[in-house]
């Protein structure tokens, strides 16, 4: 009997985290609009004051499109955690100003500690008369962004950033996670 409910939910579990691919996947082929007025750009670990190889691709991915529009202007989102020197927010600026970025066009929210709060403080100094916005994260996690910034009445493209490698296993396994998690507060909170 144990053995086969064992065997249930390992098929419940497989079809689950199949499920939780499959949206995780469909998130990062939007094609952006060239003309974003914004960028809200999703802070991740910082080591000390690098940013982790995660947060390089999110920056890399934000100064690529921003050298390219040059009236769009970057939120950098992100608080300071454990092992952090700065920000996750100082990490972002300072490396977008390394790649060509004028300091100007950069606005800092260096209070967030998750994704929500990332977008709850974000939507609070986004400048006036901005009306096309792009989140820029992992591909990984711009299904989840994409679905928190909606639950907060933001309606964002993504501008998804590649995930390296050596970071796919730790991100994925971890992302999953944290979707469930998403999944059970929308619930247990309507």
């Amino acid at each position: 009997m144990k053995f086969k409910w064992l065997k249930i939910l390992l098929v419940f579990g497989l079809f689950y985290v199949g499920f939780l691919q499959y949206k995780m996947v469909q998130y990062p082929h939007d094609s952006p609009p060239k003309n974003a007025d914004f960028l809200i750009i999703l802070g991740a670990k910082v080591n000390g004051t690098d940013p982790s190889l995660v947060l390089k691709e999110r920056i890399n991915t934000a100064a690529h499109y921003m050298q390219k529009n040059k009236h769009a202007i970057a939120i950098a989102s992100g608080g300071k955690g454990s092992g952090e020197d700065i920000s996750e927010a100082e990490a972002i600026k300072r490396s977008l100003i390394k790649k060509g970025i004028a300091e100007k066009r950069i606005i800092l929210e260096k209070k967030s500690t998750n994704t929500v709060e990332n977008f709850s403080f974000s939507k609070k100094i986004i400048p006036d008369g901005a009306k096309i916005g792009l989140i820029v994260t992992n591909d990984f996690h711009m299904y989840r962004a994409s679905s928190i910034a909606r639950d907060q009445g933001l309606r964002l493209f993504c501008l998804p950033a590649k995930t390296p490698l050596i970071a796919i296993p730790k991100s994925y396994g971890h992302e999953y996670l944290a979707i469930t998690k998403y999944y059970f507060l929308k619930i247990f909170h309507k």
